[in-house]
């Protein structure tokens, strides 16, 4: 059984391995759900291999996890992954949701010519990198204002996703901290990547997982030590949702 994971649950699904099925070899998302439990320790909480994601696949990936042990979870933190809000909504309603602020980034710039990308790049972090709510807001308003004309699909997106972009300011500076970096999932997609991409071929989706599973076991063994600053986070976190924990 997993432990409770209460902090943060990650999805993300940039590892795309291939795998034979049915005589033909395909691509497959693989996605990875990590998280953190009350002790303040990281755990791999699973992989799921899909070919086409929506809200009904992470539905079953968290009714899994529910089933597992996992009783409640207080942010989840995910990039734009088609229906996962609408699977959070209905397994974990009390929930908060934080879109990834890197990789809500990265997609808008995307939309954005080259020459132009270094003064987008800076008007979003006046976004997300204000001291207030109120301030993140107001400066969203400005970048709506110099931008619609010219990058109107990015600010519609910003506009649309804003409250759960901005999902972070509701926390002390600690946890914001903590939501805002993708250091750890990149850390253990990076690892994955360097065992999945050396081998052209996974004869079956059991054998890809098997592989991915000695990785975990490796993580795991080096996370022996808890989040820096633990016990002030839980300390607020106790505060914050209270009645969860």
């Amino acid at each position: 059984m997993l432990k409770s994971q209460l902090v943060c649950l990650s999805p993300h699904s940039y590892l795309i391995p291939t795998v034979k099925e049915a005589d033909k070899v395909v691509k497959k998302a693989l996605y990875v759900v990590a998280g953190i439990d009350t002790d303040g320790y990281k755990e791999i909480l699973g992989f799921w291999l899909a070919r086409q994601e929506s809200a009904s696949f992470w539905v079953n990936v968290l009714n899994d996890l529910k089933a597992r042990g996992v009783e409640d979870i207080l942010v989840v933190v995910s990039d734009e992954l088609k229906g996962i809000q609408e699977a959070v909504r209905s397994v974990y309603p009390m929930s908060d949701h934080q879109k990834c602020l890197v990789h809500k980034v990265r997609n808008s710039l995307k939309k954005v010519k080259y020459k132009d990308r270094k003064r987008v790049a800076s008007a979003l972090r006046s976004i997300y990198m204000s001291s207030t709510q109120p301030q993140a807001k107001e400066n969203f308003e400005r970048f709506k204002r110099e931008y619609q004309a010219e990058y109107p699909q990015v600010v519609k997106d910003w506009e649309r996703d804003l409250e759960e972009i901005l999902t972070f300011y509701k926390y002390p500076y600690e946890i914001r901290r903590m939501l805002a970096t993708t250091n750890f999932v990149e850390s253990i997609n990076s690892k994955i990547r360097k065992v999945i991409y050396g081998k052209r071929i996974f004869p079956t989706d059991e054998a890809l997982l098997k592989v991915c599973y000695g990785v975990v076991m490796d993580l795991e063994e080096k996370w022996k030590k808890p989040l820096r600053d633990w016990e002030r986070i839980y300390a607020q976190v106790i505060i914050l949702f209270e009645g969860r924990l």
